[in-house]
């Protein structure tokens, strides 16, 4: 059933190598339901994949990648202006085109070219051409992994949005794809031509043109610009076309250069070409490696023959940073990275006072080391592509140029208290053209609404750093398409958050974790957690009291965090913690969660700028 180290390179369009630890493909529900029983499908991340147009494995993949098989094309008459086309996941997104052309069904004929499987068309919303598949989806069927039973959503229930819908967010590794529903006009005519370079047809060829007529079109311009991924490796299009307001677009983009064409959207946002952007920024042609700006396109990222991925991910870095320091305009990838390693970077180790404390003398606070300068406790996760801040405070400036931060994606927040939002304005830098997502408790974010309420006006100083705010609880969320596990802990008594990302938990500010959400820190490969010091305080966990609970949870790696003066030179600390492990590891036997336990477990203190591989 399942194949070991299986090479994914054919199932990629970019051509760049990477494996699987376990591939599957199979070719009906019934043997989809079967892999879902089996324990490498139950123990493993799973990722499902269809055409490999839009993904760049940045490393090989430690977990399960599944392919559809699932094959058919079915139409249905509703009346003399409908008909209804079932198409399989597995089919070619080519294919279901030039069938449904042949049939003389209307719709899709301006999707033409798009490589990919049917099944990808709903979870990316394919788009080109002034259409995207969202208007012609009627209804997804899906594999739910939780019940094994098939489940159908309409169109609204999949929630797309522009590259965007339900199956990159909360549906995202729970439903799979098996067949789409998409509803077609019997006419053999086009109609949708008021994108681009079709708006000319008509005059060119003396007539309206048909649904044949612009598929070959549309084929002609793509051949054109695009590369043949038979031949050149690449994802198509790898930024988005960024989304912004008209106000920051006449306010800031055309100060810049006045000359940067928009397409207008409703709401008061316009749609900006990110191919003029990247062209205009000079980086057309520009290679990193064996990776280039496709000089035909230049919204098109290409394997020359010989590029790793990290030339990949390097070129387009430079890209958007181009593309920014020129029109103030980020730009993100349209292309999924496939990334389950985890990097963790320290950004503040210490507690609310950071170490040295203003106006003391100890010891530890004249310390020469670099390791007993603390500033206060946040971190960076990186995974999957994407750059998560946990907390930001009042020293993230100097943390974020110390580390040579370029980009934030989201902030995650533990709770209200300074220590941890005080550095809040300072997220500036990430808050243009589009507001920073922001996800926290709804208390949390009151909070924040009264203390930085400039950041909130309806409207307000140019400038002023703009956040969306996303109330959570205690349940999953999703950033595009990273699962987040909020972890409810007791700081003294109020009730704040840690968060499990993976095979990684951070706890700052814990006092206590009630029974019901330790269950949430089992299998862990790396925690970081406060250990202020070894006095007892009301809300903080002690040095020994953090050793309790890693002795309870045992991952593979802890590191403490939030440390004051108090907790000792790194140096003794770090000794200390070693002989804690061994005396830990031989005294193993008294778990009472069900882990693996025939590990010895590696313990030290964190230091700011300590890097964390998982």
């Amino acid at each position: 059933m399942f194949q070991q180290d299986f090479d994914l390179t054919p199932y990629t369009t970019f051509g760049i190598p990477a494996k699987a630890r376990f591939f599957a493909e199979y070719s009906s529900v019934r043997e989809l339901t079967k892999i879902s029983r089996t324990p490498e499908f139950v123990e493993n991340e799973v990722l499902h994949i269809g055409g490999g147009s839009n993904l760049l494995f940045v490393n090989d993949f430690d977990g399960v990648v599944l392919h559809s098989a699932i094959k058919g094309i079915t139409r249905y008459d509703k009346d003399h202006e409908t008909v209804y086309v079932i198409a399989g996941a597995g089919e070619k997104w080519t294919d279901l085109v030039d069938w449904c052309v042949a049939q003389g069904l209307a719709g899709l004929e301006n999707l033409a070219g798009i490589p990919g499987e049917v099944g990808a068309a709903p979870v990316q919303n394919v788009g080109a051409y002034g259409v995207e598949a969202k208007d012609f989806i009627h209804a997804v069927e899906c594999f739910d992994t939780e019940s094994r039973k098939i489940i159908r959503l309409d169109s609204t229930q999949c929630r797309f949005g522009y590259r965007d819908s339900v199956f990159k967010h909360e549906a995202k590794g729970r439903y799979f794809v098996t067949r789409v529903s998409f509803r077609l006009r019997p006419n053999p005519l086009a109609s949708n031509l008021e994108y681009g370079p079709l708006k000319q047809l008509s005059e060119r060829i003396g007539h309206q043109p048909t649904i044949e007529e612009v598929k070959h079109e549309i084929e002609k311009i793509r051949s054109s610009k695009l590369p043949d991924p038979a031949h050149i490796g690449s994802a198509g299009s790898f930024f988005k076309n960024p989304v912004i307001s008209r106000a920051f677009y006449q306010g800031e983009v055309l100060m810049r250069d006045p000359d940067v064409p928009a397409f207008d959207l409703k709401d008061g946002f316009v749609k900006v070409s990110a191919a003029w952007l990247i062209d205009h920024a000079g980086m057309k042609g520009t290679s990193i490696g064996g990776a280039q700006v496709y000089p035909k396109q230049p919204l098109v990222i290409v394997n020359k023959g010989d590029a790793t991925s990290a030339d990949i991910v390097n070129l387009a870095k430079a890209v958007s940073h181009e593309v920014n320091r020129k029109f103030g305009i980020r730009l993100h990838p349209e292309v999924n990275y496939i990334d389950s390693s985890i990097k963790v970077t320290v950004l503040g180790s210490g507690t609310s006072k950071g170490v040295p404390e203003i106006g003391c003398g100890c010891e530890v606070c004249s310390s020469s080391d670099r390791h007993d300068k603390r500033f206060r406790s946040s971190v960076m996760v990186q995974t999957h592509g994407l750059d998560l801040l946990i907390d930001a405070s009042p020293d993230f400036r100097s943390q974020a140029l110390e580390r040579e931060i370029e980009n934030v994606d989201a902030l995650l927040v533990t709770h209200s208290h300074t220590d941890h939002v005080g550095g809040l304005d300072d997220l500036r830098p990430f808050c243009s053209p589009e507001p920073l997502p922001v996800f926290l408790k709804p208390d949390v974010a009151e909070a924040l609404r009264k203390r930085f309420d400039y950041c909130f006006k309806e409207n307000p100083y140019p400038g002023t750093p703009a956040f969306r705010l996303h109330n959570i609880d205690l349940n999953p969320f999703f950033i595009q398409g990273l699962k987040i596990i909020p972890i409810g802990v007791n700081h003294g008594k109020l009730p704040i958050l840690g968060y499990r990302i993976g095979d990684f938990a951070y706890i700052t500010d814990a006092k206590s974790i009630d029974e019901n959400e330790i269950g949430k820190l089992t299998n862990l490969k790396v925690l970081i957690v406060n250990a202020l010091r070894d006095r007892d305080h009301f809300a903080h966990y002690t040095i020994s009291e953090a050793l309790d609970l890693i002795s309870r949870i045992r991952p593979r790696k802890a590191y403490l965090t939030h440390l004051c003066h108090e907790a000792g030179f790194h140096e003794q600390l770090s000794l200390r913690l070693q002989k804690a492990c061994e005396d830990m590891h031989q005294s193993s036997g008294d778990n009472e969660l069900p882990v693996n336990t025939d590990y010895p477990i590696e313990i030290a203190p964190a230091f700011d700028g300590m890097k964390i591989s998982i």
